[in-house]
């Protein structure tokens, strides 16, 4: 198959990419594509950049955080105090009303 049946090929740029490892990757994408700063390293899976000199480093894992870590940054504890007397205040009021409460 050559130019004929598969039409031209489009100019193309070469760029390499390097990880921290000692990695490096060379794509090759069209010249109307700007190539994306950083690509993954296939090898180790670590970030690479188009810099020989200083790739950069590995991500750093954020901690598992619970549910109750995330309520308490939007919450301060005046407000979460609030909350639960309101609501103890709701169950309460749907008690004596007879209501069914799961």
């Amino acid at each position: 198959m050559g130019e004929d049946e598969r039409g031209e090929v489009v100019p193309r740029r070469t760029v390499s990419y390097f990880c921290a490892g000692g990695h490096e990757k060379v794509l090759r994408f069209a010249l109307d594509v700007e190539p994306p700063p950083t690509w993954d390293c296939p090898n180790c899976g670590l970030p690479a950049s188009q810099d020989r000199d200083a790739p950069p480093g590995a991500l750093q894992a954020q901690p598992y955080k619970t549910h109750l870590a995330y309520v308490k940054e939007r919450r301060s504890d005046d407000e979460a105090a609030q909350i639960l007397t309101e609501a103890l205040q709701t169950l309460r009021d749907r008690r004596k009303s007879g209501e069914i409460i799961f």
